[in-house]
């Protein structure tokens, strides 16, 4: 990334340092450092130690005796087991850990340190604390204990089982779904459709109409290039193509090739390359000069690089864009691990990715896992070894675990981005040989964030509504988390989302003056999509057309990529 001549240096350097939480690698010379300066800490401050452990020995006493009235959160899964309240020894097992960590807690605000420091030692905190759960171990867990007794051990040895082939096959980490059930192309993304165009990064996806009638102005989907395209085509009731495609949508999406070492050298440029020219061959087979782009979290990064370009040629063939659950200008408060990111972490993850060609999937996975270590870590420790279970069969879990690499080139794109914040400040740097300026994007948008999501914050989705030179932005707030806002079909009983027509520059303006609403956004986002999409035409018979003629079957050959 080249920063153009009118930029402000100053600026870019008090920028967050991470565009999300996979781009900053793990530095373990990080972490060490961080307890030494929670220890120096510690030893300028011996008066705020010295009353966190008399708080921890007085709570500890009460405990023992029985006068505790300290009760786990209804909402802490760990404890939900009757034990936990009516076994006197469990019970005071899990008051112990509750004030322990509670009193850690408040020991870490109080001492003295800088934010970044307090934001660094609060993390490494919550990674100790939750590890040390007493329902992460066989004695400490009334359930697990009791599961023993009942199975006369056989609980145990299909832990030792499930423990030995996760060390094996699974990184280390324990497994979050079994995948037996599932089979790509058989039982999920089994949308009929064809690969009409293809090059050595993505095959591009051409769905068969199932109405008598589509709109005139298709649809592109760009994926996140860390994970395979089928998210968008899991089982047909959560199928973001079928639902297009019931609105009359001409549907398209984008399959990306998982990188190996040779392909390090792939970055935003040949992405956004990559998606040039499949616009070209999507508007050349449905005869339409204007195609809506749709993008999701790191696609959408993507699409936002894509539309700049076009916008800075003067080319309008982008109709409308979507985003979803896509941080264009992220700060360092939105996330934990990104208060904690420093250059040198950053650096460090650089020269990794280069080393090795390509950042992992399996490390990708692995980092965001510790970000919510009890939900995704912990949870199944509990479930596959000590209670001696298989993982749930979960089609978004599968999809979820079948990650893909991200290239060296486009890692160290995405951290410069990070640094540099370029959609932030409109052209002053260069990203795929142009000088990012979203403000002059002027085609419709519509944003879409989740409320609980953790890897991309709502208020940091919101801040793109004002990143756009657009005169019409519509913003919709789910209520579920990262994936589960990104999959919400109509009919889900739990599905709520909030909405506000007037775009204020603040977020928690916008939530103020925002209503609830009850059901999936998607039915919102077809609206508004037919609106923008031309009058009605007979559906193609075909896929592809005699210059770009259907090459194979989908889901594709990419897909199958390990």
């Amino acid at each position: 990334m080249r920063r153009s001549k009118n930029g402000l240096a100053g600026e870019a350097a008090k920028a967050m340092k991470t565009m999300n939480p996979f781009l900053s690698g793990s530095d373990p010379q990080e972490r060490i450092g961080a307890v030494a300066m929670m220890l120096r800490s510690t030893m300028k401050n011996p008066a705020i130690t010295a009353k966190a452990a008399s708080r921890i020995a007085s709570d500890s006493a009460k405990i023992m005796m029985g006068q505790s009235d300290r009760a786990a959160d209804p909402r802490d899964r760990r404890f939900k087991d009757s034990a936990w309240s009516e076994n006197p020894f469990y019970k005071r097992g899990m008051q112990a850990y509750l004030s322990t960590q509670e009193h850690l807690n408040d020991w870490v605000a109080n001492l003295s340190m800088t934010e970044l420091e307090h934001a660094r030692a609060k993390f490494l905190t919550s990674m100790i604390t939750d590890a040390m759960a007493p329902t992460n171990t066989l004695l400490g867990n009334p359930a697990a204990s009791k599961k023993v007794m009942e199975s006369g051990g056989m609980s145990l040895l299909k832990g030792l089982k499930n423990a030995y082939t996760d060390i094996t096959k699974n990184g280390g980490l324990p497994s979050q779904v079994d995948k037996r059930p599932f089979q790509v192309g058989k039982n999920l993304a089994t949308s009929r459709g064809k690969i009409i165009w293809k090059n050595e990064m993505l095959e591009l996806i051409q769905y068969e109409p199932t109405t008598d009638k589509v709109h005139r102005t298709p649809i592109l989907i760009v994926p996140p290039q860390i994970n395979k395209f089928y998210a968008m085509d899991l089982s047909p009731a959560i199928s973001m193509v079928q639902f297009l495609m019931a609105q009359q949508m001409q549907t398209f999406v984008v399959s990306w090739r998982n990188p190996q070492k040779e392909h390090a050298h792939w970055g935003m440029s040949a992405y956004v390359d990559s998606l040039i020219q499949a616009s070209e061959v999507i508007r050349n087979v449905t005869r339409s000069k204007k195609v809506n782009i749709a993008g999701a979290c790191s696609g959408g990064i993507t699409a936002a690089t894509l539309a700049s370009l076009f916008a800075a040629a003067g080319d309008d063939r982008i109709n409308s864009l979507t985003f979803m659950v896509c941080v264009l200008n992220p700060q360092r408060e939105d996330s934990e691990l990104g208060q904690i990111v420093s250059d040198q972490s950053l650096e460090v993850a650089r020269k990794y990715s280069k080393r090795k060609g390509v950042l992992k999937g399996d490390d990708l996975a692995r980092m965001f896992a510790w970000m919510r270590p009890n939900d995704l870590v912990w949870n199944y420790v509990v479930n596959n070894y000590l209670m001696g279970e298989d993982p749930p069969p979960f089609d978004i879990l599968f999809w979820n675990n079948d990650s893909t690499n991200l290239p060296a080139q486009l890692h160290s794109d995405y951290l410069d981005m990070g640094l540099n914040q370029p959609f932030s400040h409109p052209g002053e740097f260069e990203v795929a040989g142009h000088a990012v300026d979203l403000s002059k994007v002027t085609a419709d948008a519509f944003v879409v964030g989740g409320l609980t999501d953790h890897i991309t914050p709502w208020k940091a989705c919101y801040r793109t509504t004002q990143l756009l030179g657009s005169e019409n932005v519509e913003f919709v707030l789910s209520s579920s988390g990262h994936i589960q806002s990104l999959l919400n079909p109509p009919g889900n009983p739990k599905a709520r989302m909030f909405r506000n027509s007037d775009i204020p520059a603040d977020a928690d303006t916008w939530a103020a003056q925002a209503k609830e609403e009850v059901g999936s956004w998607w039915p919102v986002w077809g609206q508004w999509l037919k609106d923008r999409s031309g009058t009605l035409k007979a559906a193609p018979r075909t896929c592809g057309n005699e210059t770009f003629p259907a090459l194979y079957e989908a889901p594709g050959r990419y897909v199958f990529d390990d």
